[in-house]
């Protein structure tokens, strides 16, 4: 299987984890701005996971753009990232039901602590495929971010035994880091590094 098969797959399992997202948002009850302003948590939720997954969708490109092939292992470390991530429709709606209660929200939060050490290990195995010398290791350099983050899911996992919604402001400004772009890759690209 060549890259880009697997980057097309996978493309095509997160356009449908975002529209089953969308699709379990319910239409307000009543046809107001106090019927729409009900929704807010419900807005919220699916801003907060349909940013997770652009950001496992922009990292995932990178990874794949300086890739040299792809293996088995690869093949099911991508089969395990697209696993957690497949369960975002399900811990959004959740919490959101719930009203963002403690034990939803912890859900919520292990499941994007999975999902990073899910991508972490599909980074890895592109780096032992392409070697510790090869353009992915060189281009991803320390990646405080991606170290960084499964402590702030875990301490936003925590912080949900004694005020949920705290947690979840936790993992929105994990979502923020992630935001402020991360030019690593496309610096290397730029330079015609890429193998």
């Amino acid at each position: 299987m060549t890259k880009n098969r697997l980057e097309a797959f996978s493309d095509g399992v997160l356009a449908i984890i975002i529209t089953i997202m969308v699709l379990e948002i319910r239409v307000p009850e009543e046809p107001t701005w106090q019927g729409l302003a009900s929704l807010l948590p419900t807005l919220f939720s699916y801003l907060l996971s349909f940013l997770y997954i652009g950001i496992y969708w922009n990292n995932h490109h990178h990874l794949l753009r300086l890739a040299s092939g792809v293996n088995g292992g690869i093949l099911w470390a991508n089969l395990n990232l697209l696993f957690w991530l497949s369960l975002f429709p399900f811990v959004t709606r959740w919490s959101d039901e719930s009203g963002f209660a403690e034990v939803p929200v912890m859900v919520y939060g292990i499941t994007l602590l999975l999902a990073a050490v899910a991508f972490f290990i599909l980074q890895q195995a592109l780096i032992r495929y392409q070697g510790a010398d090869g353009a992915l290791a060189t281009a991803l350099g320390r990646d405080w971010k991606g170290k960084a983050s499964p402590f702030i899911y875990l301490a936003g996992v925590l912080l949900a035994l004694v005020q949920p919604l705290a947690s979840m402001g936790v993992f929105a400004v994990a979502a923020l880091i992630w935001l402020v772009p991360d030019r690593r890759v496309e610096r290397f690209v730029g330079e015609g590094r890429e193998e």
